[in-house]
């Protein structure tokens, strides 16, 4: 048992010796006799005759190295590059209005077809016959009316006789166009002249009211559907040139003039949309082809271009260093003395590399003859005092009945006594218990 004390006292030493070897080999004393230390460097400037000449001269670090590069000028154009896809000026789907038997097709596909041609023609002798009964019916109808007209200016019949056969006239007629449209209706015609597509239906199919026929597109002229940031919105104009390339067509360009503008902004990409139009006479594009749009605004000449790495960014600002001459102060300096100054710039367009950049010109300084102008102030308007209105005399409220006079106070509840009952009776004279009161003032007198 008398071990046990012993050990932990020697535990604890142990602890403390290990505690204080780890400090005392943190501050440097294993150190003590690893070799010769280093000489402490000479201040900068202590040295000797040829101190401070070379570029390590003192211990000090070299100089830094830069590398100029002048400012050009150049002309630069602002505009705007996107994407799009072509369609066409016109393009239909063909489809019957009322269901039928294909009797006759008179397209071939990818056939270029004209305004008016008969395409699809579908089973109408049912319709054709109810056209005859039609125009039976008008022709008897006009018969009737002619004799009616006769016989009353003879005097034989009514002259209502007579609007009873003119309105059978206008019903047969009714008649006859619309068994006429009906008939028209069962035959297919292009609406505008242009390229079929290919299509899926041939002689005896029986179709359906809104079953696809064919495509029908006007490829004379392409639509071109793009769309341009919203900065742009208020400089792009209706019949401005673009020019479109194609992956699909290396080596041609097109020349498109803006149609419309979407008047509304996407809410989403924060973009407006643009239509334009390419002439394609020659017929080389196609509807759907991915086309890349290049939008010229303006032309800027004599743009100052710098490379981009020589751009500082500071505190939201731009800056640039500018190597120029030094001036003169107090006597000529030696050849090739140069002040580097910083100046804020403003970064524009991008073109390979390099950014447009502009710094506001120092003001020339004025002569010393000629005293410098007082800015004139714009003159401030003299604010006059509005008379008041005059007084007007106070309008009742709309809708409020006029002022009655003031209500007489309530009268004072009746007492047992013989005079509060008259007082009150006089008051109320015009009450509906007026009787009730007298008779109250009867019995009290008595």
């Amino acid at each position: 048992m008398a071990r046990r004390p012993l050990v932990s006292i020697i535990a604890i030493g142990a602890l403390l010796a290990l505690s204080a070897g780890a400090w005392w080999w943190q501050r440097g004393g294993g150190a003590t006799g690893a070799g010769p230390q280093p000489a402490a460097s000479a201040p900068r400037g202590a040295g000797g005759p040829g101190a401070g000449k070379g570029p390590g001269a003192g211990g000090g670090a070299p100089p830094p190295v830069v590398e100029l590069a002048p400012a050009r000028a150049m002309t630069l154009r602002d505009a705007a590059s996107a994407v799009g896809s072509l369609r066409s000026r016109q393009s239909v789907v063909l489809r019957p209005e009322v269901a039928g038997r294909v009797t006759l097709l008179n397209f071939r596909d990818g056939e270029r077809v004209r305004r008016g041609q008969l395409l699809v023609q579908l089973d109408d002798r049912l319709a054709l016959a109810q056209v005859q009964q039609a125009r039976a019916e008008l022709g008897i109808a006009e018969s009737n009316h002619r004799r009616n007209a006769d016989l009353a200016g003879q005097g034989f019949i009514s002259a209502r006789a007579v609007d009873e056969s003119q309105a059978a006239v206008a019903v047969a007629r009714a008649k006859l166009e619309l068994a006429q449209a009906t008939a028209a209706r069962l035959k297919i015609l292009a609406p505008f002249g242009g390229l079929a597509g290919i299509g899926n239906v041939h002689v005896g199919d029986v179709l359906q009211a809104g079953a696809e026929i064919v495509h029908l597109d006007d490829l004379d002229a392409m639509l071109l559907d793009f769309r341009l940031p919203e900065r742009w919105q208020t400089r792009v104009r209706r019949g401005q040139v673009s020019h479109v390339t194609l992956d699909a067509l290396p080596g041609h360009a097109f020349e498109a003039v803006i149609q419309a503008i979407d008047p509304q902004i996407d809410a989403q990409g924060r973009s407006v949309a643009v239509r334009a139009c390419i002439d394609n006479r020659e017929g080389l594009l196609r509807p759907g082809m991915f086309a890349r749009v290049d939008t010229a605004f303006g032309e800027r000449p004599g743009a100052v271009m710098l490379p981009e790495e020589a751009v500082l960014s500071q505190g939201g600002n731009l800056y640039v260093y500018r190597l120029a001459a030094a001036p003169a102060q107090g006597g000529p300096g030696p050849e090739g003395t140069a002040e580097v100054s910083r100046v804020e710039v403003t970064l524009g367009a991008r073109l390979g590399g390099r950014g447009a950049c502009a710094w506001p010109p120092p003001p020339p300084p004025l002569p010393a003859s000629q005293p410098p102008r007082p800015v004139r102030q714009p003159p401030r308007p003299v604010r006059r005092p509005v008379p008041p209105a005059p007084a007007r005399p106070p309008r009742p409220c709309a809708g409020t009945a006029p002022a009655r006079a003031a209500t007489p106070a309530p009268w004072p509840r009746a007492g047992r006594g013989p005079g509060d009952v008259r007082a009150a009776a006089i008051h109320f004279k015009n009450h509906s218990c007026w009787r009730r009161l007298r008779k109250r003032q009867r019995l009290f007198s008595s």
